[in-house]
């Protein structure tokens, strides 16, 4: 698929819709005409862990599959800071790829202060969802578990992983009750608006902006699981350029940093400006 092109001064802009959306809402379904009407990639749950298969990373993003980890794992373990890195890094790459419609996952707040992205929710009452759902064969009280499961588990996710609430309107641009909306009304009415030239803005920085996130993620996933949680800090000072900064107690960790660095896909070169100091040994950073 191509990117679009800004008719006056001819660069490249991409153009993101992403879709946060209750179970049983068929926020799916829209979200897929939506991008087959536009002629745009389509990212559900497969193709986000197709994608996370490509670059080494399925085994962290479905251990998030839109959902909190334990109390037990967040206070004592860094494992799901690293698996949400690696999450956020599929979802930066995937991005780059071109216009895209993205379902859940955090996308609509992950792409929030871009210009280039329209953010939608789809809602229905408890009482619709749950008939929605009977509708397709599930049994009612089964029906009824899974919603409250589901709505408790995403609400969890977006909480744990950008502070937020899922429920808070300011997060999207538009909000659809589906309660006396059909899926035709729905879909059209998101294509028209993200057809409008109001809300497709044209960010010339946002592809680059993208990328050097997505390498951010993707180096502090390897620090943090590497064991250097303190100490280092990282910079993106252009596409493929890390500076390292901060303090620790020896050589040999400015050393390993800067070598788990040059692992990480996408890192062309290492500015580390780390300092030794033994002032910081007592803090374990070193």
């Amino acid at each position: 698929m191509k990117e679009s092109t800004d008719d006056e001064g001819g660069e490249s802009t991409m153009y993101f819709i992403t879709f946060s959306r209750k179970m049983g809402t068929n926020g799916s379904e829209i979200a897929r005409r939506v991008a087959d009407q536009l002629r745009y990639n389509f990212y559900d749950t497969e193709a986000i862990e197709g994608a996370a298969q490509e670059m080494g990373f399925l085994k962290d993003v479905k251990e998030i599959d839109e959902k909190a980890p334990s109390l037990f794992l967040r206070f004592f373990s860094q494992s799901p800071e690293v698996h949400l890195n690696r999450l956020h890094s599929v979802i930066y790459e995937l991005v780059s790829r071109g216009n895209a419609v993205f379902l859940g996952r955090g996308s609509h707040v992950l792409l929030r202060d871009f210009k280039c992205a329209l953010h939608i929710r789809v809602t229905a009452s408890l009482k619709n969802r749950i008939e929605n759902l009977v509708r397709r064969g599930w049994h009612r009280e089964v029906a009824i578990k899974a919603i409250h499961k589901s709505d408790h588990e995403r609400g969890a996710f977006i909480k744990f992983a950008f502070g937020v609430d899922w429920d808070n309107p300011e997060l999207y641009d538009l909000v659809l009750n589906m309660d006396n909306l059909t899926l035709d009304l729905a879909s059209n009415t998101v294509l028209q608006i993200a057809n409008s030239e109001e809300i497709r803005a044209r960010s010339a920085d946002a592809m680059r902006s993208l990328e050097m996130m997505g390498l951010a993620r993707r180096a502090e996933a390897a620090l943090i699981e590497a064991g250097l949680i303190h100490g280092p800090s990282i910079s993106v000072l252009g596409p493929g350029r890390i500076q390292l900064t901060g303090f620790v107690a020896e050589e040999l960790t400015k050393a390993k940093a800067e070598k788990v660095l040059k692992e990480v896909k996408g890192i062309k070169s290492i500015d580390n400006q780390i300092q030794v100091s033994q002032a910081v040994a007592g803090y374990g950073y070193g």
